[in-house]
């Protein structure tokens, strides 16, 4: 489904690429704690069918992006190995916004300014479609996960605890 306006990036690539979704607006609270969740309840569904997307640092250098269930932590360490690198953090808000050109709280794997490693969690691939985020704030595009893996080459990993 395309949107009528206001096309982000993730969006472009996604019908770029001929990699199908659905389109599903949500009420975004700026003030909850844990957007993933308030996500999930807003659409209505399960939190383990909505994942979040997280950039981190690998070994201080290296950026990265996880897309993980948003009922779940990222495992740093988990993730660091998994990208044949020593350690990971979390990168800083602005970090994050100036590497992939979107505002937190609307950070999708799709279309990212800089392109870097994906890892998706392998949670994902216990469900049919997952929702993340399009590209903008209460904006989700419900997609299968083995197919965008597949498509994109991202690495599917047990990176979340």
């Amino acid at each position: 489904m395309k949107p009528a306006s206001g096309q982000t990036p993730a969006l472009v690539l996604l019908e770029k690429e001929g990699v199908a979704y659905t389109l599903h607006s949500h009420e975004y609270d700026p003030d909850a704690s844990r957007k993933g969740l308030q996500a999930a309840e807003s659409l209505g569904v399960p939190p383990e069918r909505v994942f979040k997307t997280l950039l981190l640092w690998v070994d201080k250098d290296r950026p990265a992006c996880a897309v993980i269930r948003s009922d779940h932590k990222l495992n740093l360490k988990a993730a660091a190995a998994t990208l044949g690198g020593k350690s990971a953090a979390m990168m800083a808000p602005p970090d994050a916004e100036r590497l992939t050109a979107y505002k937190t709280g609307g950070i999708s794997p799709f279309g990212q300014k800089k392109r870097v490693p994906v890892l998706l969690d392998k949670h994902a691939l216990e469900q049919e479609r997952i929702f993340v985020n399009a590209g903008r704030r209460g904006l989700q595009c419900e997609i299968d996960p083995r197919a965008a893996a597949s498509h994109f080459g991202w690495t599917v990993g047990a990176v979340a605890e």
